[in-house]
Order: structure tokens, then sequence, then C-alpha cells
């Protein structure tokens, strides 16, 4: 029994940062804390933005259980110190998170395991002078509309759709003001389907109809601005190479423990990888609970789960 592996040990809750998902990172953190508790463990939350290091060794932690979300917390550092400091932790390990954080490097993994994604270009800050503006910059050979993100950023931050070009250079702008590096990806019209992944097996998948334009920050985290269907509406062929497609990209960045994996179907009932999450959302709105529930497994069994693959890593 998961509890039995850790009732001695007491479990930090590792929450916060300073990466534009912190108040995110936050409610899933106490979501996943107040569930601990009542399963009988011992634990404690941990602000990351802290002096870590101390504080870890203050409250004695001997477990961490991660609910971070972009920046350190997400793309490997975070997983870094834990090794170091010897503490077991949930979650994918170094290298897959910061693989799987950083869009580009995914991307052409992907395309190395030839699983489809859509067409795209990367953009780095460096390749402005001062006297050039976002529009000098590479236009893309793929045609509109076109979405533009961070390359390091997660829950839909800084994501702007570009139909028009004239358009092109504020989103870039506004991208950019997260990170030195902005993806320009085509636009791929169609169905929003995300699978959820449990250890080796996959737990299900959701669709996501959002009433905003796509699904952004908003629709993610504001009740009743998206509707959720479980199982998604799309055919069982689709469905069956959605899961297949979602469980080789997640295999393909080394991710283990719970992850869940974007994909957009298009004309061609093709599930193109938009990018996989070593550490999904635990809120009351979140994908990854809403899937694990349709499993059959509540939201106590699905902590007890991520925190058994943990140990058996």
């Amino acid at each position: 029994m998961t509890k039995g592996l850790i009732t001695t040990r007491k479990i930090g809750v590792l929450i916060g940062g300073e990466s534009a998902e912190r108040d995110i990172s936050i409610r899933s953190g106490l979501a996943i804390y107040q569930s601990l508790q009542e399963l009988g463990y011992s634990a404690v939350p941990v602000d990351i933005s802290k002096d870590i290091v101390n504080t870890l060794k203050k409250e004695k932690i001997k477990f961490a259980f991660l609910a971070l979300h972009g920046g350190l917390g997400e793309n490997g550092a975070i997983q870094g110190l834990l090794e170091v400091l010897g503490i077991p932790y949930t979650g994918s390990g170094i290298l897959a998170s910061a693989l799987a954080m950083d869009k580009e490097a995914s991307k052409k993994i992907f395309i190395y395991h030839g699983l489809p994604v859509a067409p795209f270009l990367v953009i780095s800050q460096k390749s402005k002078t001062k006297n050039q503006k976002a529009l000098d910059l590479p236009v893309p050979d793929f045609p509109l509309p076109w979405v533009i993100k961070p390359a390091t950023e997660g829950s839909s931050i800084g994501i702007s759709i570009v139909k028009e070009e004239k358009d092109l250079s504020s989103s870039l702008e506004k991208a950019f003001s997260f990170g030195p590096r902005v993806m320009i990806e085509k636009f791929i019209p169609g169905k929003e389907v995300h699978i959820g992944i449990l250890g080796p097996k996959i737990l299900g998948g959701v669709e996501v109809r959002p009433s905003l334009e796509f699904y952004n920050y908003e629709a993610k985290y504001t009740s009743g601005l998206t509707d959720y269907i479980i199982p998604p509406e799309i055919d069982e062929a689709t469905f069956g190479n959605a899961k297949d497609i979602a469980l080789k990209a997640h295999a393909s960045l080394g991710c283990s423990g719970a992850s869940r994996v974007d994909l957009r179907i298009d004309e061609n009932n093709t599930p193109n990888i938009l990018e996989v999450n070593t550490l999904p959302g635990m809120t009351t709105t979140s994908l990854l609970p809403k899937i694990a529930k349709f499993a059959g497994l509540t939201f106590s069994d699905l902590i007890e789960e991520i925190i058994r693959l943990a140990l058996k890593e």
C-alpha cells in the first residue's frame, strides 16, 4: 500500500515559484495538500520562491510532491536540486522536464520519432538588432492563421492567434516579454483533445470546447468558460490514434509519473501534438483530475497513485 511506504516521511507540497503560473501552482498545491491531509499523510506546503534549500531542511522534508507550473518548477531546475539533496519527488526527471518545457526541443524530438506536429518556426530575440522591428524577422512559409507563443511557457501564457500579417509584430512583442525565444506555429482548426497518462498507461482523454477564441489562460482557469467532453466526441479510430501518439510523445521525452498530452485533430483526423505537460494542473477545473474521475479514480486515488509511481521510480 502506498501509505505504508511513506508514513515515516514528511511530504513537502512544492508550490508557488516566480513563473507566470504562480497563482495556478498555489491552487494546485493547496488542493493536493488538503487531499494528503485527508488521507492521513504528514504534509506541509512549501513555497519555492523563498529559501527553498533551508526550508526543506528546516521542515525535514523527505518526499516532494511537485505542484509547480512553468519556470524553475517545471523545466528540470527544481528536479535537479531535489536530486542533489537526495529527496525523491513526483513527476518526470530532470531531462524529460527540461525537454517538455522547451517547445522547440520537444517538437524536434517528436519529429525525429515520426510523430505529427504542426509546421513551426522559432525566432530568437538575438535575431533582432536595435534598429529592426519584429516585422523584419523571418516570416513563416506556411499559411495564416499563426499561433504565436513563448517557447518555454505553459498555461497558454503569452499566446496570440494572428490572422493577418500586420498583427504579427505586436504578437511577437507580447510573446517576447516572457522569454528570448518565440514559436510561430501553424494554427490547426479542429477539435482539441487532451490525453491523460499515468505511469505507462493511458488514463483517458477529454475534448475541450472553449467559449473564447481558443483555450487560453482565461478559458482554462475560469469556471464556465469551457465545456469538457469526456470521452471526446471523435470516432473510435481517431481516439485510439490520439492515445497512441500521446503515449509515444510521453515516452519519447522520457517522461514518468503523470503527464497530459495536448493535441489538435486536423481535417484529416490526424492528431497533432501541441505539447506534453509533465506537471499537469491539479485544480478543481484541471483536466487530469477530470480524466481520472471518468476512469474511476477519485482525486485522492490520483494523488496516491502519483506518489506510488514516484516511489517506484
